[in-house]
């Protein structure tokens, strides 16, 4: 059960009670992200989430986080390719202390030209710190040859030298085109009353002006084969092999979602029981399904040593194939259906989890999917549509193969195209 109310100048504000428990989970999301950005501001929108914790005009750095944290509350912000959020969970009685300063952020924050300095070097080092992290890294590396220069392929957290010639200008420009009413959603799950959600709401983010940017719909990615390795010295080889997937509202996006855990989405799954439990081949490996507005990604990552890395990519493949041409069995249709039927719905007591699917569902749908609606699209899955889903996506002239470690570039890419 939920309801949602927009207000005057454009938020929808969408809550959902839960009774039996003494917390609110409260988020304010912003269609916004690094695919709305231009190569000119790659890390824009990222850099924005940074800077709304350095002071508004009204509190400080240290009021800010402290004024939740002073009542045992967590806060905290994410930005992604199409969202950017800044939530907190706090017990019920400070939801009012919450929402003021989640609004004071968007309302009045200072952009302090010796903080945009300072947030400069900080992010630099983030940027750093993942290009150390060669298990993290390798998704930034696959997505710029995936997408094959559309925005989806821009890295969230940007480029050096782009975040280096960030102006207070620029990014006051940015801000008003994007955090705007109508770009701005209010969603919160927990104790709660929505009607006094709305007053609070009307009295903060109903001061919210709207945003300027129209965007027009995104020309769709171009796919095709791709192979890319970056020597780096280091103890493992990465692999990342992706293929075109379902987008986040396609219609057989259960199937993906199911075709992703027979794969390699479970301790359970194919590629991992054939690759590191049988072999002893890999540490990790696993599937992922990311889905966006338009378009999808279902990708494979492997850790391996070097000696081990072409008979693993081998492997991975030989399972991309097998599935295509021989499908799935009906006790794996059967046991996939219900960890992911199990999964969600033990993610949906936890408050936070909750208030994130009221976002992304009205966001993506204009409403939130309710929970008896998506296990029954997940029982619906036939093995049919598994096998007519895995023969689109596991075609060779759309994948694209990476790995990042201590390869020759040439013998890689000579490995891989006798494949």
């Amino acid at each position: 059960m939920y309801r949602k109310t927009v207000l005057p100048n454009g938020v929808r504000v969408v809550s959902e009670a839960v009774d039996y428990v003494r917390s609110v989970s409260l988020g304010v999301w912003v269609n916004c992200g690094s695919r709305y950005e231009t190569e000119r501001d790659n890390g824009i929108s990222h850099f924005i989430e940074h800077m709304l914790f350095k002071g508004t005009t009204k509190r400080s750095a240290l009021e800010i986080v402290s004024s939740i944290e002073s009542v045992g509350g967590i806060i905290n912000a994410s930005t992604g390719k199409e969202l950017t959020s800044f939530y907190v969970k706090v017990p019920d009685y400070s939801l009012e202390i919450a929402l003021d300063v989640l609004a004071d952020m968007f309302l009045h924050p200072k952009f302090d030209e010796n903080d945009i300095e300072r947030e400069k070097s900080v992010v630099q080092q983030e940027i750093s710190l993942l290009e150390d992290t060669p298990d993290d890294f390798i998704h930034d590396f696959c997505d710029t040859h995936f997408w094959n220069g559309h925005e989806l392929g821009f890295p969230i957290l940007g480029r050096r030298e782009v975040i280096g010639g960030f102006t207070r200008e620029r990014i006051w420009r940015f801000f008003r085109s994007r955090y705007g009413g109508g770009n701005v959603i209010v969603t919160a799950s927990g104790r709660l009353n929505h009607d006094r959600l709305v007053d609070l709401c009307e009295n903060t983010f109903g001061r919210l002006g709207d945003f300027i940017e129209k965007p027009s719909r995104r020309a769709p990615p171009f796919f095709n084969h791709r192979i890319a390795v970056l020597e780096k010295d280091l103890e493992q080889v990465h692999m990342m092999i992706a293929v075109p997937a379902p987008s986040i509202t396609a219609k057989n996006r259960y199937s993906a979602i199911i075709l992703n855990t027979i794969l390699g989405g479970s301790m359970s799954s194919r590629l991992f029981q054939e690759i590191r439990e049988k072999r002893g081949m890999a540490y990790a490996i696993h599937s992922f399904w990311a889905p966006y507005l338009e378009a999808g990604m279902l990708g494979v990552y492997a850790g391996t040593g070097v000696k081990e890395a072409k008979e693993v990519l081998e492997l991975i493949l030989k399972g991309l194939v097998e599935v295509a041409e021989e499908g799935v069995t009906s006790q794996e249709l059967r046991n996939a259906k219900e960890l992911v039927k199990g999964n969600y719905l033990l993610s949906m007591e936890n408050t936070d989890t909750r208030m994130s699917r009221l976002a992304r569902g009205e966001i993506y749908f204009g409403r939130p999917l309710e929970e008896e609606e998506i296990l029954q699209e997940v029982e619906q899955v036939s093995e049919g549509d598994i096998s007519t889903l895995a023969r689109e996506m596991f075609s060779p002239e759309v994948m694209t193969i990476v790995a990042v470690g201590p390869l020759c570039e040439r013998e890689f890419f000579l490995d891989v195209l006798r494949m």
